[in-house]
């Protein structure tokens, strides 16, 4: 016999497209950043460390997709950095956690998730925790979190050690 979480992540796998789709164009009209009351995929918000508890607050962020183009030069020598486009080395979900740490500056990113994307926007859930919330300072398995600020912009989330090449399992990584 399963559990609920095991039969909410199955559900995640083949999701129902019509329901998503009317979701994401309800998303497209709002803001970029919102303050949701629960995580919409529960499974994997448990699995990355949310719980259901005075300190958690998990934030909704909207992502253009797509290159990240900057405006031509104009006028002067057109010289051999002429190129608009530039690669950056962040993935869309180490972006999506720095905004969210931008916009609630008194909070501390814990991980973040996937949701949904279309043509034009990638959505993101953000779990964030309150480092100053007495049950967050009390519970010994959180309280790491305290004295670490900034784990957004220094890149410390998973999505960014990601990023990084940090995240390498099952294999030994190559010592100089």
């Amino acid at each position: 016999m399963k559990g609920m979480y095991h039969y909410i992540s199955e559900a995640w796998n083949k999701p129902n497209i019509k329901d998503l789709r009317q979701r994401m164009l309800e998303w497209r009209k709002g803001n970029a950043i919102v303050r949701v009351e629960k995580p919409l995929r529960l499974d994997r918000a448990r699995s990355l460390g949310y719980k259901a508890k005075p300190g958690f607050v998990v934030a909704r962020v909207k992502l253009f997709r797509g290159g990240r183009k900057r405006p031509k030069r104009k006028g002067g020598r057109k010289g051999g950095g002429l190129t608009t486009r530039k690669t950056l080395m962040m993935n869309y979900r180490e972006v999506a956690e720095q905004r969210a740490a931008r916009k609630y500056r008194n909070l501390e990113v814990l991980n973040s998730y996937w949701i949904g994307e279309e043509g034009i926007y990638a959505f993101y859930e953000i779990i964030m925790i309150d480092p100053t919330h007495p049950q967050i300072k009390n519970d010994p398995s959180l309280k790491w979190i305290v004295s670490r600020r900034g784990r957004a912009f220094r890149g410390l989330t998973s999505a960014a050690r990601k990023a990084r090449g940090l995240r390498v399992f099952g294999k030994k990584r190559m010592m100089k």
